[in-house]
């Protein structure tokens, strides 16, 4: 069994800064990509960035320059740093990753519960 625990949603300003964690625990051999989602009514579900084993990142158009990902793999967390935040960045934001909780077994996908971000004055 694995667990993600997301932590640093929180109300801010436009132009304000947030940094999102997500700790994975439990049966892991290796965790292989790991992503940042949100959700909002409007758009439902968005991918926001993600990142490999190998530090290679990717990020949605409407985040690029503002937003980075990062990952400790000695912590099996990932981060989100979140800079010049804007009101279309309200979301719901919850962490994704495919991980090996086996060296024998198959990649497994889970799922964070979320964290809300809030960007408004």
């Amino acid at each position: 069994q694995v667990h993600l625990v997301e932590s640093g949603g929180d109300l801010v300003q436009p132009g304000g800064s947030l940094r999102l964690s997500c700790a994975a625990s439990g049966s892991i051999f290796r965790i292989n990509v790991m992503a940042w989602y949100r959700h909002t009514p409007e758009k439902e579900r968005e991918l926001v960035a993600t990142i490999t084993s190998g530090q290679t990142t990717n990020y949605a158009d409407s985040v690029k320059g503002r937003f980075t990902i990062s990952r400790d793999n000695a912590k099996n967390t990932v981060y989100l740093q979140m800079n010049s935040l804007k009101p279309e960045d309200t979301a719901l934001y919850y962490c994704y990753v495919n991980l090996l909780p086996h060296f024998s077994l198959p990649g497994v996908d889970y799922w964070g519960q979320g964290t809300q971000v809030t960007v408004s004055s």
